[in-house]
């Protein structure tokens, strides 16, 4: 009979989580980073549906503590050097595919995250009531940011900023909280973003009133909470990764691949930047020499008309609305191949770096 104190075969023999072959570390990277570029996906989804999550926030909990890990170090930095070259490789096709093809992203990223969900299990057993609360609890988690929530407005001062930060932060932890999607439902998206152009524009006081606070936030939010889920992933391993099953389960209930861009023409920023502009007054010549288009008058008008009343925040809201549609039989056909596909890839990807 296992003896529940007894180190599983992925942790190392002081109990700490296995080492992971350095490929598979980069690779690991390589999808947070092209998740993180898909609005709605964690790239904390794609570490742990490979089988590195526990690894992940053992390393990252030691560098927030100032601990010299050298194992620690070295899993960071191949983590960071995937996903710095999945980011500067496929920035341009991801956002391309994610505007023009979003059934297609979603299918492959709903394929790959499901294919971790074998691993995550066996590290559920025996299963018990602790078990199913827990899967019930981050399933709940999941199901409340797809469908609980909308747009919220919140005041803009530095103790607002530091919150913020923190919460957004959690997007680099936690599997299926996408830091995007949080900020946009708080209605700070376009502030935080807006701060790092603002900066580099000459707004230097306006921009790092925004980031620094926010940037401290984020600190503290990860250090914190990478802090907590170690501890809590070695105190009550079967509860906690029954927790991550549930939140990798419902990270796929707000990625159903047949949506499309509820207004197309806001998925384009420069055209974003055109509207709030002419919103404010701006002559129609600036606007277009600011943003690079040739927009007539006729076409000014008509974004005004529809779009006139938003205000910044709700325009990148809406420029992520999305409305379902109906897809063909060679589209089912497609997504079903995809899912297939990313399941197969996170199960080859998921097995290996045990110790035994």
């Amino acid at each position: 009979m296992h003896d529940e104190h007894e180190p599983r075969g992925d942790a190392a023999p002081n109990g700490s989580p296995a080492p992971a072959a350095p490929q598979r570390v980069i690779f690991g990277g390589f999808l947070m980073g092209l998740a993180n570029l898909v609005p709605g996906v964690s790239g904390g989804t794609m570490i742990l549906a490979l089988g590195l999550y526990d690894r992940f926030i053992s390393a990252i909990a030691d560098v927030t503590r100032l601990r010299r890990e050298p194992r620690s170090i070295f899993f960071l930095t191949l983590i960071g050097l995937g996903a710095v070259t999945s980011v500067a490789l496929l920035a341009g096709v991801a956002v391309d595919l994610v505007v023009h093809h979003r059934w297609v992203m979603y299918s492959l990223f709903v394929g790959m995250t499901l294919g971790g969900v074998p691993e995550l299990w066996k590290q559920c057993r025996p299963l018990g009531a602790s078990t199913a609360i827990g899967t019930l609890v981050g399933v709940g988690i999941m199901a409340g940011l797809a469908w609980g929530l909308s747009s919220t407005q919140l005041p803009r001062n530095t103790v607002v900023y530091l919150i913020v930060g923190a919460i957004a932060a959690s997007s680099m932890i936690l599997p299926g909280v996408s830091g995007s999607y949080l900020l946009l439902i708080l209605g700070m998206y376009e502030v935080v973003v807006g701060s790092i152009s603002e900066t580099l524009r000459g707004d230097r006081m306006e921009g790092l009133a925004v980031m620094v606070p926010v940037g401290i936030g984020a600190v503290l939010g990860v250090a914190l909470l990478s802090n907590v889920l170690k501890f809590a992933l070695a105190r009550a391993p079967k509860p906690s990764h029954a927790v991550l099953l549930g939140l990798l389960c419902g990270s796929v209930l707000g990625l159903w691949p047949f949506q499309e861009a509820q207004h197309p023409e806001l998925t384009d920023r420069s055209t974003r930047i055109a509207v709030t502009l002419l919103v404010e007054g701006t002559d129609l010549a600036a606007v277009n020499e600011a943003v690079g288009l040739q927009l007539d008058e006729t076409c000014a008008d008509e974004l005004l008309e529809r779009y006139g009343n938003f205000s910044g925040d709700e325009l990148k809201a809406q420029s992520v609305a999305l409305k379902r549609f109906d897809p063909s039989a060679r589209q089912w056909g497609i997504a079903l191949l995809l899912l297939l596909a990313g399941g197969i890839t996170t199960r080859f990807l998921g097995r290996g770096s045990k110790t035994h």
